[in-house]
């Protein structure tokens, strides 16, 4: 791989004719038929295919908030046991 030596140049220089930018409109335009381009891609799940990825979704809430639950209970024992219950004395 051979590499090229620098030659001071700072922009590199195009002979091409730059290209004249479209319109707000055209711009908006050429947004809108991209997005019902992506749209027509899009698969709509089967009901047995949404209700599987309902549970999985819901199921790996619930474990989490048992995570969070059990570090909860976990920190409020342990936050006890260190400063003491007030009160208690």
């Amino acid at each position: 791989m051979v590499q090229e030596e620098p030659r001071g140049e700072v922009v590199a220089k195009s002979d091409a004719p730059r290209e004249k930018k479209p319109s707000v409109f055209a711009q908006i335009a050429l947004f809108i038929r991209q997005v019902f381009g992506e749209l027509r891609k899009v698969i709509t799940p089967t009901r047995q295919e949404l209700l599987k990825y309902t549970g999985v979704v819901l199921g790996f809430v619930i474990v989490m908030m048992a995570i969070v639950y059990g570090l909860d209970v976990l920190f409020v024992w342990l936050t006890a046991y260190v400063f003491g219950v007030p009160g208690s004395a």
